[in-house]
């Protein structure tokens, strides 16, 4: 996918060994079935979980980082666990900049501090997000729900599902590839295209004919999602100094020096404490 169908879609690095990423879902029982929501009923009726703070919250951890300065206190949002993706979009054309993220449910706030910095810094495909692009930046948080296995590669719906593929490849190894619920109808694909699109995103270079579409494992979900632009972050920041310090006093508060070492020393942490299976990409590429 070229840089000008605008469209999002992840895709996975290769699992561990004996590893399926649909198992890793729900990671207390290993079964595929929908994670509980915060009310702890699986697929039940609730408010949304997502909100702009994750967002600003994000932005408060990626500043921090770049500029060497303590991390922002513990946020006031819940700290459920979910699977989450983050991503960082930049400039005018708000090009993608940065998207990584988990199926592993994670606590809420080290899931969004850990993939804020590690979709910003670790994303191979791009360069690592520099102070300068800060003002430029947009930041989604995607938290994914209501994971059920599909019948079949159609049983699911265009606009409302996201799709993990699990597939064995034409050399016989397995590979998996997702794309989140938005993919598909931003592209205006139907069923088939989008399941053609995923099977090449996740490096199957076979003839694809409906015989190997029947073999695919689906995985559908849904996600909620939020997007926080610099401006409405800054906007947020400075109406609540007393939650997350302004950037202003960031600079100015002489009891907090930049330490320059620490944002190392936390994506350091942080990607050790991670297994490479646990990482995913989305990309607009």
């Amino acid at each position: 996918m070229d840089g000008s169908n605008g469209g999002e879609n992840v895709s996975d690095l290769t699992p561990a060994p004996g590893t399926s990423p649909a198992a890793a879902m729900n990671p207390e029982s290993g079964a595929l079935r929908a994670l509980p929501g915060p009310s702890g009923a699986a697929g039940a009726t609730r408010r949304p979980v997502v909100t702009p703070e994750m967002g600003c919250y994000c932005f408060a951890v990626l500043h921090c980082h770049l500029h060497g300065f303590p991390q922002p206190p513990r946020p006031g949002f819940t700290d459920d666990p979910f699977p989450l993706f983050v991503t960082w979009k930049a400039g005018r054309d708000q090009q993608l900049r940065g998207c990584m993220g988990t199926f592993s449910a994670l606590s809420l706030h080290a899931g969004l501090r850990g993939y804020a910095l590690i979709s910003a810094l670790r994303d191979s495909r791009f360069p690592p997000l520099t102070p300068q692009e800060l003002p430029t930046l947009s930041c989604s948080v995607s938290l994914l729900t209501d994971f059920e296995e599909a019948r079949d590669y159609l049983d699911w719906e265009v606009g409302v599902h996201g799709i993990l593929m699990e597939f064995v490849d034409e050399k016989g190894v397995q590979g998996t590839a997702t794309y989140l619920p938005e993919v598909a109808k931003g592209q205006g694909w139907d069923h088939v295209q989008t399941i053609d699109s995923l099977l090449r995103k996740g490096g199957f270079e076979g003839p694809i004919t409906s015989e190997l579409r029947e073999t695919l494992r689906l995985t559908r979900y849904r996600s909620e999602k939020v997007t926080v632009r610099y401006a409405e972050y800054v906007a947020s920041v400075s109406s609540r100094p007393a939650a997350i310090m302004t950037l202003d006093s960031w600079w100015h508060d002489q009891s907090h020096p930049p330490k320059a070492t620490q944002g190392c020393d936390i994506i350091g942490s942080l990607a050790s404490s991670y297994r490479s299976s646990d990482f995913h990409y989305c990309t607009i590429l």
